[in-house]
């Protein structure tokens, strides 16, 4: 029976690293609901990217500075447990590339925190920008001529757009929900999806940012219902199949939390919203 390939390892989260979002502690969690539910997910441990992988993206002291524990990652901190789970989160986004490339299909990377890290600062949660370490790692080993990003959290990839802007970089072409569409133009978001595959077509690869923080009840954001957001995955996934486009998907952004009575708090509708984007994925990849 076909799977869809899943690059985790319980060294990519670091769980409680302190501030707002729940994303570095969110892997395991995601992981868990789905193998609750038998999925048929196959998972496969992702290798780290080294230091001089993240330096392609970012500046060389950046990245000695953060990793060395001497200025703060995007959550605002020094956490040693967030340092560590760097490399493999970018390693997850790197190695699924990598077997999009060699195999085709869809693979998944359940990792957060990239879009807003730019080339010599993070924020937002973002330390290392893992879309781009992927896409320059693979096309100085010449395996991409071209990459598409299909960034639909909520947020503007801020940070995603530094980097191409001061390497000056042409061939990796970045859709950010942010940037395009607002809170008033739900519609004309799901309605354009097809144009915008379309367009990356001639990628060798598709690096998609699933965003939860896209829902309406997001408390930092969202325009789409839970029904829109299910739409938006599925057409997502179908478009990049039709064109058979190479495609790796992650978890991006999502903040919903429930509180108990008693005081421990919950993250179970972000996890729904990851949940949506497997069934999707599945459905489109995996059955007739």
């Amino acid at each position: 029976m076909k799977k869809i390939p899943v690059f985790f390892t319980e060294l990519m989260a670091a769980r409680n690293p302190g501030g707002f979002s729940p994303s570095a502690g969110k892997p395991p969690a995601v992981i868990a609901s789905w193998l609750e539910k038998q999925w048929p997910i196959e998972m496969i441990k992702p290798s780290p990217v080294s230091k001089t992988q993240l330096a392609l993206a970012h500046e060389s002291n950046y990245v000695h500075e953060i990793l060395g524990l001497k200025i703060d990652n995007g959550f605002g901190t020094r956490s040693r447990k967030v340092a560590d789970s760097l490399p493999y989160t970018s390693g997850s986004m790197l190695s699924a590339a990598r077997h999009v490339l060699e195999h085709g299909g869809v693979a998944c990377s359940p990792t957060s925190g990239f879009h807003h890290a730019c080339y010599n600062y993070g924020g937002g949660f973002c330390t290392f920008n893992g879309l781009m370490v992927t896409a320059l790692a693979l096309h100085q080993e010449g395996l991409v001529n071209k990459v598409g990003i299909l960034d639909f959290d909520f947020h503007y990839g801020n940070g995603t757009d530094d980097i191409i802007q001061r390497l000056g970089i042409e061939w990796v072409i970045n859709y950010t929900n942010g940037k395009r569409y607002n809170a008033k133009s739900p519609s004309q978001f799901l309605q354009d999806i097809p144009e915008m595959v379309a367009e990356l077509s001639d990628c060798d690869l598709i690096l998609y940012q699933a965003g939860a923080d896209a829902h309406e009840d997001d408390p930092l954001g969202g325009f789409l219902t839970s029904d829109q957001m299910r739409k938006r995955d599925r057409t997502v996934f179908e478009e990049a199949k039709t064109w058979r486009l190479p495609l790796v998907w992650n978890l991006a952004g999502g903040y919903q939390t429930e509180l108990f009575p008693s005081g421990k708090t919950s993250i179970r509708k972000v996890l729904a919203l990851h949940d949506t984007t497997m069934y999707e994925c599945i459905n489109t990849y995996l059955k007739a």
